[in-house]
């Protein structure tokens, strides 16, 4: 691997570091990159999550934690200056595979410490049956792009104060509230520095090998951070309706589904909008601009999609799991 650094170092918002990384799969050489990041306290969404659902805003507003939205799927993230970001950029349009090896490297670096880290079979990196880790991803062109988390510390109580998963969620992980199944690098007695672990992390993954951008290459990067301001991005699409049908399911192994369906005078689907922490493989509105037009009973829904690689679009969900979520 080849990490990134910037010519400068100064505190910045996390959508710089999203920008970022579309910038690394955009513009340099076929190669593994790979850089680490600390952001003041922020809530990051899903693509697909509706915001005002998953996140406190009224308590995120009074304590000064900034509210974003990434482009990979998965669920709420909690970050701080407490623990590091990662960011791996990696050739390929096989995001599964790249998604893989990066969650072995991160476990097996992990312990070369002496910390006795698994991956799960969904997105976590754990120790001891808790989340230490959590990562998403998304493909941006021939390119895999992952990022995650890496708690060396957290405050449990602003945690779950600021991020409030549904119901459903959490009682298919047999939990209570969101700190119960997290654990930190701190709590499993880590010998290093918050500031040593990030240096250890990076020799490990690189072996020294660098490169830094340049001031034009920052320029560049912060166009691309402001589309992650923009309104319709962060808060979702808004439509005009007629007659709306919410559903909401969640499936094991797959996420959870809040899907909204606008229908016209006559049954007939104009609008369908995908929300949750699912992860996509392919772009969920491509399911969307399908259904568009059809008449909402199963059987028509069925032959509308019924040439559509549904698990190529949406991680491990199932054709027959589709149908059940939209009706």
């Amino acid at each position: 691997m080849i990490e990134v650094r910037l010519s400068e170092e100064h505190q910045r918002r996390l959508p710089f570091f999203l920008a970022m990384e579309e910038w690394v799969a955009k513009n340099l050489p076929t190669d593994d990159y790979i850089f680490s990041w600390r952001v003041n306290p922020t809530v990051i969404c899903g693509r697909n999550q509706d915001i005002s659902l998953e996140v406190n805003l009224p308590y995120c507003r009074s304590e000064g934690i900034d509210v974003v939205r990434r482009r990979s799927g998965g669920g709420c993230v909690y970050a701080d200056m407490n623990n590091y970001m990662f960011s791996f950029i990696a050739p390929g349009s096989d995001v599964e595979q790249n998604y893989i090896r990066y969650t072995n490297a991160c476990a097996s670096m992990l312990q070369s410490l002496g910390i006795d880290a698994t991956v799960s079979g969904r997105n976590d990196i754990l120790i001891g049956g808790a989340k230490v880790a959590g990562n998403a991803f998304y493909r941006l062109s021939d390119r895999s792009i992952i990022h995650g988390t890496m708690l060396y510390d957290f405050d449990p109580v602003r945690m779950s104060c600021a991020i409030t998963p549904s119901k459903a969620k959490l009682e298919s992980k047999a939990v209570k509230s969101v700190d119960m199944r997290v654990t930190s690098l701190k709590e499993q007695n880590i010998a290093l520095s918050l500031e040593e672990f990030g240096a250890y992390a990076m020799e490990y993954f690189c072996s020294g090998n660098s490169l830094t951008l340049t001031d034009n290459n920052i320029l560049e990067i912060e166009d691309i951070e402001r589309g992650y301001y923009a309104p319709a991005f962060l808060y979702g699409r808004r439509h005009t309706k007629h007659e709306t049908i919410k559903r909401n399911k969640r499936i094991d192994g797959v996420g959870d589904f809040q899907v909204e369906l606008t229908l016209a005078d006559g049954g007939c689907i104009t609008n369908v909008e995908f929300r949750g922490d699912f992860f996509e493989m392919g772009d969920v509105k491509m399911i969307e601009s399908v259904l568009i037009g059809v008449s909402y009973d199963r059987s028509a829904i069925e032959k509308a999609l019924q040439y559509i690689d549904i698990s190529a679009i949406i991680r491990n969900l199932e054709r027959h799991q589709l149908y059940d979520i939209l009706i």
